[in-house]
């Protein structure tokens, strides 16, 4: 590309998309959006969230981050696997999908504390409040993420073996020998190798698609936070329980978001971290979340695969992650394109869920050993072990803790429990340094 179609900044340049012409910005936007697809749609497909709505709040989570964070950062905002086991432990694992607007409760408030620890990081610094989120704590807790949605994902897979098999060869193969955009998009390739499958194999109910609207709005009321403070029946103790539930949840999200952007900075070879400040970028992406959990969409992140794409493209301008945005509501209003994606077979689902669900606890060992947790030392191994077995053994024996109307999944014991052996446990040497990819590398996607 010619250095002539840049704008200087004061680490090197940012390429201005603009320079390049509205048909190649278009397509460059696309490029973004078909990055984030595959993981944004599969998130309500595995929770029974609306696929619109996911799409819609995608898009719109995006823009409100780059209104908050001065429309400098070039990051993306797409549904978070994290709290998919928040979800699953409030509806049952989806047998009672009328409690999702309780677990919508949960996340708002999941997306609260975001603006708790953007306040803290700006009122104290960055040093003195990560040292209670060290990895030792969060490394165990994202291991213990995927191993609890494992079960779900090989209960799908049991329903057509074979057709849960396209999924993984086609992600593993993507993923490791693919080129270019191949490589930036594995899951997206692996349902549709999947779901194409499927449809020629007679595996897949296409009359949902034929009956759909081609157009419609993205969200209903009943989906939403709203309705259960409406509709005459609240449940306080289920309102309680997710709130327990879930918001421990944040505490290894809101961590994947600072690791998400120091890659981000590493990129685009700029510190975000400085300019425009994790406070602003973790208020934008709380924000955002609180916001689409509001109206019943997922709760939203910070995405890996777009990071992906601007150092495919070496295109850094934020315009073009807004376009990807304007994109994405663009198809939330199409009943049609959310029934297609809605009839999706339970194998590849499954499949793609395999390879997802493996890489978050894959991430959290990552975690762990990048920053060389030393585990001859008891501290760290007591941490850990009380964490695996707690989040674990709750999970598959009793199923969570009940504290008079108040439900405590295995995942929030652990959490909570790990958070403060690690505050009182003397031997704490953890120091986090915003420049050390390694002390932040939490990303909950292939």
């Amino acid at each position: 590309m010619d250095k002539k179609n840049t704008a200087a900044g004061p680490q090197g340049p940012i390429y201005d998309a603009r320079e390049l012409g509205t048909s190649k910005m278009l397509i460059l936007g696309l490029q973004h959006m078909f990055a984030m697809f595959g993981a944004t749609v599969l998130v309500p497909i595995l929770t029974g969230i609306p696929v619109s709505s996911a799409l819609f709040f995608a898009g719109v989570g995006t823009l409100l981050f780059h209104l908050i964070t001065g429309g400098i950062v070039p990051a993306f905002l797409g549904s978070s696997f994290a709290f998919i086991g928040g979800y699953t432990a409030i509806t049952n694992n989806g047998a009672n999908l009328e409690l999702l607007p309780y677990a919508c409760f949960g996340v708002f408030c999941a997306g609260l504390m975001y603006v708790v620890l953007a306040s803290l990081f700006k009122i104290f610094g960055i040093k003195k409040i990560m040292k209670y989120f060290p990895p030792i704590v969060t490394g165990p807790i994202i291991i213990c993420i995927g191993l609890i949605l494992s079960s779900s994902a090989i209960t799908n897979c049991q329903s057509n073996w074979p057709i849960a098999l396209v999924a993984i060869v086609t992600v593993v193969i993507a993923n490791i020998w693919g080129k270019g955009m191949i490589k930036i998009i594995p899951i997206l390739l692996g349902v549709i190798a999947s779901y194409a499958v499927a449809a020629v194999t007679g595996n897949a109910d296409f009359s949902a698609v034929k009956d759909a609207a081609w157009i419609g709005l993205p969200v209903a009321y009943k989906d939403t936070m709203f309705s259960i403070f409406t509709d005459g029946n609240l449940d306080t103790g289920m309102l309680i329980t997710a709130l327990f539930t879930i918001v421990p949840i944040s505490l290894a999200t809101m961590v994947e978001h600072i690791g998400d952007i120091c890659a981000i900075s590493s990129t685009c070879e700029r510190n975000y971290i400085q300019n425009p400040g994790l406070h602003r970028t973790l208020l934008g992406d709380g924000l955002a979340t609180s916001l689409a959990a509001m109206f019943g969409a997922p709760a939203n992140t910070t995405y890996g695969e777009n990071t992906g794409v601007l150092a495919l493209s070496k295109v850094y301008d934020p315009r073009v992650i807004r376009l990807a945005a304007i994109f994405a509501i663009i198809f939330s209003f199409s009943p049609k394109f959310a029934a297609l994606i809605s009839a999706m077979p339970d194998a590849t689902i499954g499949g793609i869920s395999l390879i997802l669900y493996g890489m978050i606890s894959a991430v959290g060992v990552r975690n762990v050993v990048e920053n060389q947790v030393d585990f001859t030392n008891s501290r760290n191994v007591l941490i850990a072990a009380i964490i695996l077995v707690l989040a674990i053994g709750i999970n598959y024996s009793i199923g969570s803790v009940t504290i008079g109307a108040v439900s405590l999944s295995g995942l929030a014991v652990a959490s909570l429990v790990g958070i403060l052996l690690n505050a009182v446990l003397p031997g704490k040497d953890y120091e986090f340094e915003p420049e050390d990819q390694g002390s932040t590398s939490v990303n909950f996607k292939v």
